[in-house]
């Protein structure tokens, strides 16, 4: 396993390096200038412009913009942010663990009601519960994100004033546990609502799948308990799809908070790339690409564990 493992961080290399480039050339190319961002454009030079565009280090060349820009990133620096005028690497840090603790919430809210709603789905299919589940489930993949968080604000933050409508937190001075987990609340139900309902399905197609095979049928004619049947011998089996979209979903939940974090002003990574695109904030954007691209690689090697992990029959050389 452990050469697998090398062997794949390996391949993955010349893979982070496409992406930086083809994701420095997008941003680069990109219509707009930073430097507008600075001064007034009515009452801007061109002197003015261009004495920005040095100071920002845009006057060069792109290629050898690039260049320095890998040489710095292979050293762990991600640049200066034009306009927080701090290292990004510093930024990035700052705000990583309140969108891990967003994500890692969604998702566990998100396994704890999939799991057991698509077993019950798949056990009991064409009863009303399966019809529930999968209401419920199309309802959650195809409502859009931003309109629930909006309708959520709006009924138990503004009508019924049961929960806060933004921030981390309401005294900026101490942490109250309680008052930390108010305010996860609604943002780990808009971003873990929509995974929920997408895991819920595979999970149901995955039980059907399994609960047909043959040795269910032989471990049911050797008269064990259902739950025998099912707990141990066909979620397992079952469970193992779910496992592969696991592995994506990590980036998944960090590039998705973007949304739901401005919405609802959580201080997490999506909040401040959102915010560097609207002020052309270069370097930040390359941050969080290479940030959520390491991730990808991370989440795709940590499936093929857990996928191994899960059937034994899977051996990695």
């Amino acid at each position: 396993m452990a050469k697998y493992i090398l062997k794949r961080i390996i391949q993955s290399i010349p893979l982070l390096l496409l992406i930086t480039i083809i994701s420095f050339l997008i941003i680069n190319l990109a219509p707009g200038d930073p430097a507008a961002m600075f001064i007034n454009p009515e009452k801007m030079t061109k002197v003015d412009i261009e004495t920005i565009r040095h100071n920002l280090g845009l006057d060069k060349p792109l290629h050898i913009r690039y260049i320095l820009w890998l040489k710095n990133m292979l050293k762990g620096d991600l640049g200066i942010s034009f306009f927080k005028n701090r290292p990004v690497m510093e930024i990035l840090i700052e705000a990583l663990p309140n969108t891990i603790v967003l994500s890692l919430a969604a998702t566990l809210l998100s396994v704890i009601i999939a799991i057991p709603a698509g077993i019950i789905s798949a056990l009991k299919r064409n009863t009303g519960w399966d019809y529930a589940f999968s209401t419920i489930s199309f309802v959650g993949v195809s409502i859009p994100s931003f309109w629930f968080a909006l309708m959520l604000l709006l009924v138990f933050g503004a009508k019924l004033g049961w929960l806060p409508i933004g921030g981390m937190r309401t005294n900026y001075e101490e942490f109250v546990l309680a008052d930390r987990l108010r305010h996860l609340i609604l943002p780990t139900i808009v971003l873990g609502f929509g995974n929920m309902a997408a895991d819920m399905r595979y999970m149901r197609s995955a039980m059907l799948e399994v609960i047909r095979q043959d040795y269910i049928k032989t471990a049911r004619s050797k008269g064990l308990a259902e739950k025998v049947v099912i707990f141990k011998h066909a979620l397992r089996n079952a469970l193992l799809p779910l496992i592969t979209l696991f592995g994506f979903m990590i980036p998944g939940l960090i590039g998705g908070a973007a949304i739901t974090e401005s919405i609802f002003a959580w201080p997490g990574i999506g909040r401040i790339v959102v915010e560097a695109n609207f002020t052309r904030d270069y370097p930040i954007i390359m941050g969080e690409l290479v940030f959520t691209a390491v991730l990808v690689v991370l989440g795709s090697l940590i499936a093929d564990v857990l996928y191994a992990i899960a059937d034994p029959r899977i051996k990695y050389d």
